[in-house]
């Protein structure tokens, strides 16, 4: 069976222009690129048989070919990372049985998250796409409610049933929440979702094909085509084993990744 870990990374993010170049400084001082760290949280993963980036722009490409990555050229009419998934496995030619999306933004990511999704298709032959949910603690969901306070775009946050099928994701805090009052280790109703995705290269041809709907157009969510063509995504609940987990969507969330950063020791 092989396994392709696509990193998917633009220089034009809407949000936030040119953060897969933004540095962020480690434990030890070092800095490295959010690019090259989210290259370097793919290569930590086990069981995977190659790593590329996948990127419409040159300044992108001569980073990541500069720390030693693969890289892919995709096209600028990409809408988001699933499209640049799916262009760059028809560009490499296909055969690979699991195709990872571990989103450009995301280097805090543990391995165990993604290993998890590959568990889980391996575990159920019928699933077409899997992604990691992690349930909140006070001070994650905390961070939550003061991006939403601020009006800033935060995490995304996942409800799903009791099989683990998905039932929506939104940039809103879901399930509302009346009382905030949490204590930072205390388990809360809230999952945050992983920005991380396992799919079957069937699944990932029949996204490209269609056309985005009007969920996700609202919440600038990916995933919701799945859903909103009836087709399951399925939760994996993870465990963080104690790290906290952030993605990088707005300038204000890099002194967050960084602080994460130095509590993990990671250089």
């Amino acid at each position: 069976m092989g396994v392709l870990i696509v990193i998917p990374a633009r220089f034009a993010s809407v949000r936030y222009p040119g953060k897969a170049l933004v540095p962020l400084t480690g434990a030890t001082g070092q800095k490295k690129s959010l690019i090259h760290r989210s290259w370097e949280a793919a290569q930590a993963v086990s069981g995977i048989d190659r790593v590329v980036v996948a990127t419409d722009d040159d300044r992108i490409r001569s980073a990541a070919e500069g720390f030693g990555a693969d890289v892919v050229m995709t096209s600028s009419t990409c809408r988001n990372g699933t499209e640049r998934c799916a262009e760059a496995l028809e560009a490499l030619g296909g055969g690979y049985d699991i195709v990872l999306n571990l989103q450009g933004d995301a280097p805090l990511t543990p391995p165990w998250f993604v290993e998890a999704l590959i568990d889980a298709l391996n575990a159920h032959p019928v699933a077409e796409m899997a992604t990691p949910v992690l349930r909140c603690d006070g001070r994650a969901l905390g961070g939550f409610l003061d991006d939403r306070r601020a009006e800033r775009v935060g995490g995304t946050t996942a409800v799903f049933g009791a099989e683990g099928k998905a039932l929506y994701f939104s940039k809103e805090v879901i399930p509302h929440i009346s009382n905030s009052l949490w204590d930072d280790t205390q388990a809360t109703p809230v999952f945050h979702h992983v920005g991380v995705y396992a799919y079957r290269p069937s699944a990932l041809a029949a996204y490209a094909r269609w056309t985005p709907g009007p969920l996700e157009q609202l919440e600038g969510l990916e995933q919701l085509r799945f859903l909103e063509r009836d087709h399951p995504v399925q939760c994996v609940e993870v465990d963080a084993r104690g790290r906290q987990f952030w993605e990088l969507n707005n300038p204000e969330d890099v002194p967050r990744i960084e602080r994460i950063l130095r509590e993990c020791g990671m250089d």
